[in-house]
């Protein structure tokens, strides 16, 4: 069973099926972009598994944290300030502005649309938005509704 790991065309359907079976891929095919794209689509918290230089890579990024925004977590730091990327991670997850850089938690829209897409639990994801807007009445009221 180790040399499947490190074969392309058995891992790349694995993935394709189950994102989280890159985690016993061979390392070089962590690094391989198609295959993690392929995982990512699949499940965007397969980012986790993929090879550091990876999670660096905006459209595997992207493709991660749309899928779920839990995934931003395990993003590169540099990306956590895109704005695009931290958008489409709140949107899929509220919880995901835990994870988005500081600069990024005073942006209004951001935060809004973490909130709302947050209301299941209460927009409890308002408790990682910067001091400012913890009191921004349009954003308690998103939170609160």
């Amino acid at each position: 069973a180790e040399s499947m790991k490190g074969d392309r065309e058995i891992v790349l359907a694995a993935v394709t099926k189950d994102g989280s079976a890159l985690q016993f891929a061979a390392g070089s095919l962590k690094s391989d972009q198609e295959i993690v794209l392929a995982a990512v689509s699949r499940s965007g918290s397969a980012l986790q598994f993929a090879a550091e230089s990876l999670k660096s890579d905006r459209e595997i990024v992207l493709t991660a944290v749309s899928r779920s925004g839990y995934a931003l977590r395990f993003a590169g730091e540099s990306l956590k300030s895109d704005r695009e990327i931290v958008l489409a991670a709140v949107t899929s997850d509220g919880f995901a502005l835990r994870s988005v850089a500081e600069s990024m938690k005073g942006d209004q829209e951001i935060v809004l649309a973490a909130v709302t897409s947050d209301r299941q639990c209460g927009g409890s994801a308002l408790r990682f938005a910067a001091d400012t807007l913890k009191s921004d009445r349009d954003i308690v009221l998103a939170a609160v509704s």
